[in-house]
């Protein structure tokens, strides 16, 4: 049995690759961080990009998406980048759920399963 870490950390590594299926970390907005949610949530998708390019994938292949907002009234500015950044011939299963994230200032995390 194989398993690939990605930028492995103390706490946690940002990706973890077994069985062709690639399981990456809750992604958080470090840059926009306190900025609004679509600005946030851009960030966020952007940061998805690269690891999964970087783990052999991308967006096309996700298979599942957990998006965490501090207040679900920012449903449709996290939409907003959504729906231009999705593949539109491969959207995934998703949940969206309200949650308290770990840090002041971040309005939303998202966690991906995707195939490689």
């Amino acid at each position: 049995m194989s398993i690939e870490r990605l930028h492995v950390g103390k706490r946690l590594s940002d990706a973890v690759i077994h069985d062709n299926r690639i399981y990456l970390a809750g992604q958080v907005p470090l840059n926009t961080a306190g900025q609004g949610v679509q600005a946030q949530t851009e960030e966020v998708l952007a940061n998805i990009d690269a690891l999964l390019a970087e783990a052999g994938s991308d967006k096309t292949k996700i298979l599942t998406a957990t998006i965490y907002l501090v207040d679900m009234a920012t449903f449709d500015q996290m939409n907003a980048a959504w729906d231009v950044w999705v593949a539109p011939e491969a959207p995934p299963a998703r949940a969206c759920v309200e949650a308290r994230l770990a840090r002041p200032g971040w309005g939303v995390e998202i966690s991906i399963v995707a195939a490689r």
